[in-house]
């Protein structure tokens, strides 16, 4: 089972989330059918949108982050809510890359370097906000750091980790994520910036067993560290009928009139979670008649 931890120091000038989400990525690599890397590249997203999902306010907040880096997994997507549940895209859910030189999966060999990370925020306002900052290293980590020193001014620290066993299946996974709030004492930033440098990497923490709550305490060792809350994020599609009857009438009578025509009905497939829709061609002649040209 999943868990997210939210952790703060003991004078609250700093802020840490750690999370296990080897089920949340199993769930992916099920849907998707990935290749290796990119189960390790998807997870790591999805990992970091979960936690990126808890800091939200609103209960009805979500966020998406989305990746174009040029390279040959193509547009990667996770979208998450308010108690840290997510849902995850590929274009291209299989590649096959050597190692890198570290002798690890190529995750930034299979997002690319030459693009842009994007954060959607939908805080029920008129209208979504949205950063865009150009990726730094493509392994994901890197970029979510350089997105919150870049648009949010935000001292950030961020670890991702996926394990894939031998036959594609999830062997662990994590993250964690810790943050310097306004006015940190010298002293403070220091024990922050060592803890950070000794830490393990967090895929081989979560491989041994280590909890989340023990993570954050890592993070925050010698600054008095309290845990907060703790959450059971999982992998959670919230697609419906009625929302994609609603993508089919965007199509316009003219293209609803082609799937009449010629193929006498349709059936779409959530991308998400690959539920599949199908409408029969008088569902899509009522369709057409609420149409707009």
């Amino acid at each position: 089972m999943a868990k997210l931890i939210h952790a703060m120091s003991g004078d609250g000038s700093v802020m840490a989330l750690a999370i296990r989400s080897t089920d949340i990525v199993s769930r992916i690599e099920q849907i998707h059918k990935t290749s290796a890397v990119v189960t390790a590249a998807l997870g790591r997203l999805a990992t970091a949108a979960s936690m990126m999902g808890v800091m939200l306010k609103g209960e009805g907040d979500s966020l998406t982050l989305r990746v174009d880096g040029g390279g040959p997994a193509g547009t990667l997507i996770a979208v998450a809510d308010s108690a840290g549940c997510v849902k995850a895209y590929v274009q291209n859910p299989v590649v096959e890359l050597p190692l890198n030189a570290r002798g690890k999966l190529d995750v930034a060999g299979a997002v690319g370097r030459e693009g842009y990370l994007s954060v959607i925020k939908d805080l029920g306002l008129k209208e979504p906000y949205s950063g865009q900052v150009p990726l730094i290293s493509g392994e994901l980590a890197e970029d979510v750091t350089n997105y919150y020193a870049t648009s949010e001014q935000t001292p950030t620290s961020c670890g991702l980790g996926v394990l894939v066993n031998p036959d594609l299946t999830v062997r662990a996974a994590g993250g964690f994520l810790v943050q310097l709030l306004p006015n940190a004492a010298d002293a403070t930033v220091e024990r922050l910036e060592q803890n950070v440098r000794a830490i393990p990497p967090v895929s081989s923490l979560i491989d041994r067993g280590m909890e989340p709550e023990e993570i954050c305490r890592m993070l925050l060792e010698g600054l008095d560290p309290v845990i907060l809350d703790e959450f059971a994020p999982e992998y959670r599609c919230d697609c419906s009928r009625e929302r994609v009857e609603r993508a089919v009438l965007s199509l316009g009578k003219d293209q609803l009139d082609e799937l009449i025509s010629e193929d006498h009905g349709t059936e779409v497939s959530c991308h998400f979670c690959g539920k599949a829709y199908r409408f029969s061609e008088e569902e899509l002649r009522a369709l057409r008649d609420r149409a707009v040209r």
